[in-house]
């Protein structure tokens, strides 16, 4: 068989790229050859066409040598052979030091912008916040820090993470938004490296943040990262006050007494376990935390009022008109909801909800109330629940810890996961936590737990189950798996909703659904109808960690808020409170809860309930405000169970 002739252009080609490839000299020899064929002719072009041109070969000659040496810098200079030689090696001389010295410049100036690029220079600010560490919070924790942050000038935040600076800036801004007046600051590193630290100037900083990263063995990755810190800081006073989150309470000793005195360290899954067993059992609770924690609406706050001083806390509650009175401070510890007959003491701090610390103005409302509205029957008691959990996860332990808590006589747990997800062992293993609560006061209310195995994204797993007969059912995504896409667990989570909205249609019933996700910007995809709540793992625990950012003294109040055994946010009918179809004011609702020794806050109207952005959750209305309240409205109180 003939051998196929290679075309001459590829050859050409490919001879050049093989000189090319000889290294620098090859190329400096190839430019040479390139200037001097189109200077020499161009050269020679212009001194034939000049009519003042020398007339002998050899002086044209000389001319273009001259040409073409001040148009590449050889110098040019005529004569002997040896005065030309010397004129073109001293231009080479110049030639090689300003190529030398510019290229020197611009590799310095290119390492000094590279080093900018990857977030590898000292931070100097002062008061400044500093968020250590990456996860789906840090969009939370930057968002509100930039939202508390709208009436202060020369405010910054520096993120340092182990990640490429542009990056982090990219998503930032692409989940953030808007930074207005605050100034984003990125910072590459690991944060587990005293080393590293002092790039975010954590000495001078208002307050340092440690997140949770998307990882395995995140906890102790915090724990490190608070002794790195704790490193960085050696000899610094006064030291900032440092907020941090663990997933696990057995991490949580270890990161306190790495955070040190000052420092507040959060239990992100006990906390999510318990609003997700809240919202299971009445739906909407989230956005009512929410509403309370982000910077966007009314906060809490400690104030001083002396004129209460040794008044009691019942009448207390109706002295503000735009303010909400929930408990007293008293020696820095926190009393949500005291007795109505509590008096105030003079060093107490009221714990208030108002929308800022100067908006809280004596206004008396008793006189608002209308006791002919107030509803006298009792509340109705809680039954015996029926809840099924989709799903399996590493809080779901502490969700069935939490449900045994409160469970009535008679209540059960079915549990459906596929077999690699949970086994009898664990499900035996929760029940007999769960079983052991704190002084033995769930040994024997009688929540039974059953397992059945099944993949809740395929529809015959769940026609299997008749979901209608439960009074929740509450979706868990999976533990994100080293490698996976960290948004896996969502994309199933969002696939069992499907389902469940199917078999809602399909009969006609709604289902109390109450489900979990990771990214918030999959509540918008979430396909639930009006009666089922959301909630997302990371904001609440990033919402918390800002609040308790920009006054570590609410850390307490939050303690207490969110704990096993203390006063909570709750959503009671308001048919508890009011007689139905009765139009009056929000004093009237604070006095009738005043009655039940709970603070009422606000209300979800059931008219709004599917209208975006509050669901119809309004917290701390004016308490003047009239409005007509129905058997379907709920009213949010702080008390307990």
């Amino acid at each position: 068989m003939a051998q196929r002739r290679t075309p001459f252009g590829d050859r050409a080609r490919y001879w050049f790229d093989s000189t090319l490839a000889r290294g620098a000299a090859a190329l400096v020899g190839w430019m040479a050859l390139l200037s001097l064929a189109v200077v020499v002719p161009a050269s020679a072009v212009m001194v034939w066409t000049d009519p003042d041109a020398p007339p002998s070969l050899a002086e044209r000659l000389a001319e273009v040598w001259r040409l073409t040496g001040e148009t590449l810098r050889l110098g040019g200079a005529t004569g002997t052979p040896l005065r030309a030689m010397m004129s073109v090696l001293l231009a080479l001389v110049t030639l090689l030091y300003v190529s030398t010295l510019v290229g020197l410049i611009t590799t310095a100036l290119t390492e000094r912008i590279t080093s900018l690029r990857r977030g590898r220079s000292t931070v100097l600010e002062q008061g400044h916040a500093v968020v250590l560490g990456w996860s789906e919070q840090v969009f939370t924790v930057v968002s509100e820090l930039v939202a508390a942050n709208v009436n202060q000038r020369g405010a910054a935040v520096v993120v340092l993470a182990d990640r490429d600076k542009t990056v982090m800036e990219e998503s930032l801004g692409t989940k953030v938004g808007s930074f207005g007046g605050t100034r984003l600051i990125c910072r590459s590193g690991p944060t587990t490296d005293p080393a590293v630290l002092p790039l975010t100037s954590p000495a001078t900083a208002g307050v340092v943040l440690v997140l949770p990263p998307d990882e395995p063995h995140a906890d102790a990755e915090v724990v490190k990262t608070l002794l790195a810190l704790r490193a960085a800081l050696a000899g610094a006073e006064p030291r900032p006050p440092v907020v941090a989150a663990v997933r696990d309470d057995r991490y949580r000793l270890a990161a306190c007494l790495a955070a040190g005195p000052d420092g507040v360290v959060l239990e992100s899954d006990t906390v999510t376990a318990r609003l997700i067993v809240q919202a299971a059992r009445r739906p909407g609770i989230s956005l009512v935390h929410r509403e309370l924690l982000d910077f966007a609406g009314d906060e809490f706050y400690l104030i001083s009022e002396p004129a209460l001083t040794g008044r009691p806390f019942g009448e207390v509650l109706l002295s503000y008109s735009t303010t909400s009175v929930v408990g007293l401070m008293r020696g820095g510890t926190p009393l949500l909801n005291p007795p109505p007959t509590t008096p105030v003491a003079p060093d107490d701090l009221l714990v208030v909800i108002t929308g800022d610390d100067d908006t809280a103005r004596l206004d008396d409302c008793a006189e608002s109330v209308e006791k002919a509205a107030v509803a006298s029957r009792p509340p109705t008691p809680a039954p015996a629940e029926r809840i099924l959990l989709l799903g399996w996860n590493r809080r779901a332990p502490l969700v069935v810890d939490q449900l045994h808590r409160r469970a009535r006589p008679g209540s059960a747990v079915d549990v459906v996961a596929e077999p690699g997800e949970a086994t009898i062992r664990e499900i035996s293993e929760a029940e007999a936590d769960s079983g052991n609560g704190e002084n033995g006061r769930n040994g024997g209310n009688g929540l039974s737990l059953a397992l059945h195995h099944g993949d809740i994204t395929r529809p015959e797993t769940l026609r299997r189950l008749d979901v209608h007969s439960y009074d929740s059912v509450i979706v868990l995504g999976r533990d994100p798996a080293p490698g996976q896409p960290p948004d896996d667990p969502d994309n199933r989570t969002l696939v069992t909703l499907l389902l469940l909205r199917q078999l809602e249609e399909a009969t006609g019933r709604e289902l109390p659904v109450v489900t979990e996700l990771i990214d918030d910007r999959n509540r918008a995809l979430a396909p639930i109808g009006p009666g089922a709540d959301v909630i997302i793992s990371g904001k609440l625990i990033g919402l918390l960690m800002s609040q308790i950012s920009q006054n570590r003294h609410l850390a307490a109040v939050f303690e207490e808020l969110f704990s096993a055994e203390g006063a909570g946010v709750r959503l009671r009918p308001a048919t508890d409170y009011l007689l139905p179809g009765s139009t009056t004011s929000f004093a009237t609702v604070v006095a009738a809860a005043r009655r039940r020794g709970e603070c009422a806050i606000g209300y979800r109207g059931h008219a709004d309930a599917s209208t975006r952005p509050h669901y119809g959750v309004r917290i701390n209305p004016p308490k003047r405000e009239r409005r007509r309240w129905t058997a379907e409205d709920e009213v949010v109180v702080i008390g307990t169970d």
